[in-house]
C-alpha cells in the first residue's frame, strides 16, 4: 500500500566547526584594539647616578602630610604653584626643581603638583627621595 517517506534529519556538518571558531578568533584578536594607560612620562636617571647642582640652579618643592605644598621653604597655594615657577624659569632657564614629599602625602596631592609645574612650563624635574 501507501508507504511514508521518512523524514532524513538534517544535520550541521561539524568537521569544519573547528576552523570557523578559529577563524573568528584570529579575526577578533587583530581587529580589537587595547588602550594602554599612558602613566606619568618622566625620564629617570640610571641607578646611583649623582650630579653636583649650583644652588642658585636648584628651587626645592616639599609636599608635607597634610598636602601644603612648600616652594623654597615658603607655603604656596596650590594654584599659585604654576605662576611663581614660570616666573622662576624666566629668570633662570637652567632651573632644576627638586619634587620632594612626604610618605604620607596622598598620590594625587603628588600629582597635583607635578602637573601644575609641567604646565608652569619646567622640564627639568627632579625627584628627591622622601624622608623615612
Amino acid at each position: 500500500m501507501l508507504k511514508r517517506k521518512r523524514k532524513t534529519l538534517q544535520e550541521i556538518p561539524s568537521a569544519s566547526m573547528a576552523d570557523i571558531a578559529f577563524l573568528l578568533l584570529v579575526f577578533f584578536l587583530i581587529t580589537t584594539t587595547i588602550s594602554m594607560d599612558k602613566g606619568i612620562g618622566l625620564v629617570l636617571p640610571a641607578i646611583g647616578e649623582e650630579l653636583e647642582v649650583n644652588p642658585k640652579n636648584l628651587a626645592k618643592v616639599l609636599v608635607n602630610a597634610t598636602g601644603q605644598v612648600l616652594l623654597d621653604d615658603e607655603p604656596v597655594l596650590m594654584n599659585q604653584l604654576r605662576g611663581k615657577v614660570r616666573t622662576m624659569l624666566s629668570r633662570n632657564s637652567k632651573l632644576i626643581i627638586s619634587v620632594k614629599t612626604s610618605p604620607q602625602t596622598k598620590h594625587q596631592t603628588y600629582l597635583n603638583v607635578l602637573d601644575q609645574l609641567k604646565m608652569a612650563g619646567a622640564t627639568r624635574i627632579s625627584i628627591a627621595e622622601p624622608d623615612i
